[in-house]
């Protein structure tokens, strides 16, 4: 019998790269987005619903006899600094960024408790360890997801309930390229020039990949990873280690 796992934010970028992992190594996958997506069983869900988002997860739960494993992915990213972030902008990134992980681990919790056993991973950022300008909100709503990891660790080891937060540095996805594109309308400057300064302060000397990450978050998923919890794991290309 296929193990089960959710993934939010399922349907482009990192969060793609992760349904197509954990269906290649047998996972039963849930995708909760807003964008459609034939990879894994779909589930049109706005992450910034929380009573949407506990009604979508209570349905799969109960279809599935439970959940093993969550990974909270979804989110957008904002560039301005704080003086230049409104309250609109701050709600939109906290009822995403934060909510939507805060609502989708309150609603596997109870299964998980009642088998036993369960893994979460929540897509964070290297923002979490060391600041970057013009990120404001952004940041904030990534270091709030290393807190959840760990203080979910602590509160659900006795229940045999594994959380880890993955702290991506810059990774090419669509995101990356439409901050890049942002970026560039309003300052003018070259797209191509501006990824290749991007690709050259990473002392691996190139962007991440989102395969890459995926497999992080599917060793972490695993049995493989059963003495791991509360831990922050870095996959930066060295960028926190200068």
């Amino acid at each position: 019998m296929s193990e089960i796992a959710i993934v939010t934010g399922g349907s482009k970028g990192i969060g793609l790269a992760i349904v197509e992992k954990l269906l290649a190594q047998g996972y039963r996958v849930y995708n909760l987005d807003i964008v459609t997506s034939e990879q894994g069983e779909y589930r049109h869900c706005d992450m910034r619903d929380v009573p949407s988002v506990k009604a979508i997860i209570a349905e799969i739960c109960e279809r599935e006899q439970g959940v093993d494993v969550l990974v909270c992915n979804a989110g957008i990213h904002r560039s301005a600094t704080i003086e230049q972030t409104d309250e609109a902008l701050l709600d939109e990134v906290i009822a995403l960024n934060i909510k939507g992980a805060y609502a989708a681990t309150q609603a596997v919790l109870p299964s998980m408790r009642s088998a036993n056993k369960g893994a979460i991973v929540y897509i964070s950022s290297d923002q979490a360890l060391v600041g970057k300008r013009n990120s404001f909100a952004y940041s904030l709503s990534k270091s709030a997801l290393a807190s959840m990891a760990k203080t979910t660790a602590l509160d659900y080891a006795e229940f045999g309930i594994r959380a880890n937060a993955v702290c991506p540095g810059t990774i090419e996805t669509p995101l990356f390229h439409n901050a890049i594109d942002n970026y560039c309308q309003r300052s003018g400057a070259n797209k191509e020039e501006v990824v290749a300064q991007e690709s050259a302060m990473q002392p691996l000397g190139r962007l991440g990949q989102a395969h890459e990450v995926a497999s992080l978050v599917a060793f972490l998923a695993s049995d493989e990873a059963g003495f791991i919890t509360g831990s922050l794991q870095v996959i930066d290309g060295g960028y926190t280690a200068q």
